[in-house]
């Protein structure tokens, strides 16, 4: 189920390095080097297949840019914030 806006914002609290615009949750991290980024999008893949649900991202170089959004509902639900969190422990590990 889509969440609102306000939904949204409350759940973005616990989740300081996103942002929601363009009806998403977005982030971009920056590594030290292109094997960094390409080792870690390895692991969040394995999570999102695990999760069967998978995000719009662009890497160049050392920097990865992520978005989230779930298609069938056209917007922002809570399977987002779950892999939010998920690419989180990732990065934080």
């Amino acid at each position: 189920m889509k969440l609102t806006e306000a939904q949204i914002k409350n759940n973005l609290s616990s989740l300081p390095d996103w942002e929601y615009e363009d009806n998403a949750i977005h982030t971009t991290i920056e590594f030290e080097n292109f094997r960094e980024v390409f080792a870690t999008m390895t692991r969040i893949a394995f999570e999102c297949e695990k999760m069967n649900h998978h995000p719009t991202w662009t890497n160049t170089y050392n920097e990865l840019e992520i978005t989230l959004s779930t298609h069938d509902a056209d917007g922002v639900t809570q399977k987002d914030f779950d892999l939010a969190a998920s690419i989180d422990d990732i990065l934080d590990a």
